[in-house]
Formats: structure tokens, C-alpha cells, sequence
């Protein structure tokens, strides 16, 4: 009879301790079936989709805050069903004074990430699919967790850093309030150049290419040096990625039309041979 008791217990403890995880793993896929619905009502991957990242930095943050919560109640449930649990959790409580002050030093870091991210997830001075530039990298934001973030670098490494990192130390964001952004591009010619058919180069190559929007189109002489006049090409495009790609188009067309129409105005270093004899 003990054993059968026994037996009758313990099947028991673990119909309850399976009830507990199924209700757990319910609410998780809940929670991950309306992030889900969510983001098919908010789509990112269209041009000016500032408001829908930051939806999305938001959904995403609260989804793995809830998914921790679950977890930890759902452990603490499990632990506490049984008796020899419960008497460990009472001799923790009598020394609660001290253990308070070690558990406070040890968790301060993970406190301040937490918190750092719930700053980042509602002040938002970045958001998923930001692009930022960051310990000189160039980047997008592809992840926010509780505690790090994950920069997609240009080149497809991944820059992972601290989520506390983004509220203590200085940061690039092209996006912050639209993804639109101005290109630039600096050229380097002789004095003899003639600026105006620069200028309408510029406006022809900008015109035929799909990459710029339409809407700034400057070219202009910026500054003198000792042998060379610097030309800065200004030019708009709807995202970053667009913009390194029609400044590398506008930075190789432009040297061709100076090197095929005016070869004598690239940069050059002048020498003047005087006579001595005469």
C-alpha cells in the first residue's frame, strides 16, 4: 500500500508539475501568436516605416520581458510544490537581511540593463532596423534583447554590446526620425575646371539614376588649397543604403566626364623652371 501511495503521489507531482509547464508554454506561444499578428499588421520592410520599428523595438522588448517573467513564475511554482523547497525558502527568508545586500551587489549590473532597456524600448534613441554608427562601425540594428544589443555591420559581421552601452556612451543614428538622409561626395580638381558643366554633369546622372529621390541636387565649390579647389556634391536618397550606393555611382561618373573632357583639370602639382642664365 505505501508503494502504491507513493506511487499515486508522485504521478500526481508530476501531472501537476506538466499542467504547470503546458500553462506556461500556452501563454509563451499566446504572446508570440500577438507579436506575430502585430507585426503582420505593421510592416517594416516598406520605405517609410519609421513608426513600425518603433512599434516593433516596443513589441519586441515586452515579448522577452513577459517570456522571462513566465519563466521564473512557472520555475518558483514548480520549486515551491515541493515540501523540502519550501523549508529552503524559509531558511533563505531568516537570512534575507544579508543575502538582500549580496544578491543587490551581484544582480547591479544586470538591474542597470534591465533598466537601460527600458529606457531604449520607450525613449527610443534607437530602434530595430536603425542605422547607426557606432565604435566607427557602420551598422543596422537587427536585435534588442533584455541586456545586449546586435548591430548587423555592412560587411555581415555582428557587433554585440551591452544594451547599457547606448544610454553612457556617445552614438550615431541616421534614422532616428526619418530614414531619408543627404549623400556626399567631395571631388578634387585643378583651378581651371569649369564649375557650371560640373553642375549640370551632376544633374544628368542624378536624374537617370532610380537611387535618388528627387529632391536635393547641389554642387558646389567648398574650399581652396594650396594646389587643388575642393567640389562637394550634395545629393538626397530615401534610405543610407541608397545613398553609399549613388555616391559610389556619382564619384565614378563625375572623374570619368573630368578625365574625358577636361584631363588637364585634374589635380596637379605645378613646377615653375626659371633661368638663371639669361
Amino acid at each position: 500500500m505505501k508503494i502504491e501511495a507513493l506511487t499515486r503521489a508522485g504521478f500526481q507531482k508530476t501531472v501537476e508539475i506538466a499542467l504547470t509547464v503546458c500553462f506556461a508554454i500556452i501563454f509563451i506561444r499566446t504572446i508570440r501568436i500577438i507579436e506575430d499578428y502585430l507585426y503582420y499588421r505593421h510592416d517594416y520592410t516598406k520605405a517609410d516605416n519609421l513608426r513600425e520599428r518603433r512599434l516593433r523595438t516596443q513589441i519586441q522588448f515586452i515579448r522577452k520581458l513577459l517570456v522571462a517573467i513566465i519563466v521564473i513564475i512557472t520555475t518558483a511554482i514548480i520549486l515551491l510544490s515541493f515540501d523540502s523547497m519550501r523549508k529552503i525558502g524559509a531558511g533563505l527568508l531568516t537570512g534575507v537581511g544579508v543575502g538582500g545586500i549580496i544578491i543587490g551587489f551581484a544582480a547591479q549590473k544586470s538591474l542597470g540593463n534591465l533598466l537601460a532597456g527600458f529606457q531604449i524600448a520607450f525613449t527610443q534613441p534607437m530602434r530595430i532596423d536603425d542605422v547607426l554608427i557606432v565604435e566607427g562601425e557602420w551598422g543596422r540594428v537587427e536585435e534588442i534583447t533584455l541586456t545586449y544589443v546586435v548591430v548587423n555591420i555592412w560587411d555581415k559581421r555582428r557587433l554585440i554590446l551591452p544594451i547599457q552601452y547606448f544610454i553612457e556612451t556617445p552614438f550615431q543614428n541616421w534614422t532616428r526620425t526619418t530614414a531619408e538622409i543627404l549623400g556626399t561626395v567631395f571631388i578634387y580638381t585643378d583651378f581651371t575646371i569649369s564649375v557650371g558643366h560640373l553642375r549640370e554633369e551632376l544633374s544628368r546622372l542624378l536624374k537617370g539614376n532610380s537611387l535618388w529621390d528627387g529632391k536635393v541636387n547641389v554642387l558646389q565649390v567648398t574650399d581652396f588649397k594650396t594646389d587643388v579647389m575642393e567640389i562637394r556634391c550634395l545629393m538626397s536618397c530615401r534610405n543610407s543604403g541608397d545613398a553609399f550606393d549613388l555616391r559610389c555611382y556619382v564619384r565614378e561618373n563625375m572623374i570619368d566626364f573630368i578625365k574625358n573632357n577636361y584631363p588637364e583639370s585634374l589635380s596637379q602639382t605645378r613646377v615653375v623652371l626659371k633661368n638663371t642664365n639669361s
